[in-house]
């Protein structure tokens, strides 16, 4: 269906990801739909198209993550156009761009400053020291986690986290060897906690509790 004279979007020469910005914004100013949905409208739409990227870097072709990639960008540019129209303090994709940019910067002074990085450990030094100069207003290691991962990605993160103020879990005694024997182990735990009647995601999720609690009672010296 050809839209209207009127609502054409602006060509923009040369510059796919402007023209994508301005075909956002569009839709969100005409089409009855996209102008009701609010940020928590999305969230079940990212977390969707976030999976869909995963699946098409393990599974798919290089068409497949193109796409995905797109819908995914997409997303970016649907809750950019949101805030753009929010009374208390708007921003905009260019924002989003803008400050992005200078984080990347920042965060690369081996790339663009006078820092020397010659390995990827000496690179990751570079990355925290920048980042813990941004985030000095938090108070623990386990800030700024999102709370509502995946258990085991949310386990995996915080006990990166962890390691730094409290003595370290254990690993099993039955240590795998390989990520295959990985999965191995997770699924046969799985399979037990299901036997049992248990909630195997509830009862990981429980147990990081248990693990922050202790990270935030050593960190305040209680």
């Amino acid at each position: 269906m050809n839209a209207p004279e009127g609502d054409a979007v602006p060509a923009v020469a040369d510059d796919p990801l402007r023209q994508v910005a301005e075909t956002m914004r569009t839709v969100r100013e005409k089409c009855v739909w996209s102008q009701q949905i609010t940020h928590r409208d999305l969230v079940p739409y990212l977390i969707e198209e976030s999976h869909e990227v995963i699946d098409a870097v393990e599974n798919g072709s290089r068409a497949d993550l193109q796409e995905e990639l797109g819908d995914l960008l997409w997303q970016v540019l649907f809750h950019s156009a949101i805030a753009a129209q929010a009374a208390d303090h708007p921003f905009d994709i260019d924002d989003v761009a803008r400050g992005l940019n200078e984080k990347m910067v920042r965060r690369h002074p081996h790339v663009f400053a006078d820092a020397v990085a010659r390995t990827p450990e000496e690179v990751l030094v570079h990355w925290n020291a920048a980042k813990a100069a941004e985030k000095r207003t938090r108070s623990s290691a386990l800030d700024g986690i999102p709370r509502g991962m995946p258990a085991l990605a949310l386990a995996q993160k915080m006990l990166g986290r962890a390691a730094d103020v409290v003595a370290p879990v254990a690993p099993s005694a039955a240590v795998p060897t390989s990520e295959a024997e990985l999965g191995d182990a997770i699924l046969a735990l799985v399979a037990g906690a299901r036997e049992n009647g248990w909630d195997a995601e509830r009862a990981l999720r429980e147990r990081l509790r248990a693990l922050e609690a202790e990270v935030r009672a050593a960190e305040s010296g209680s």
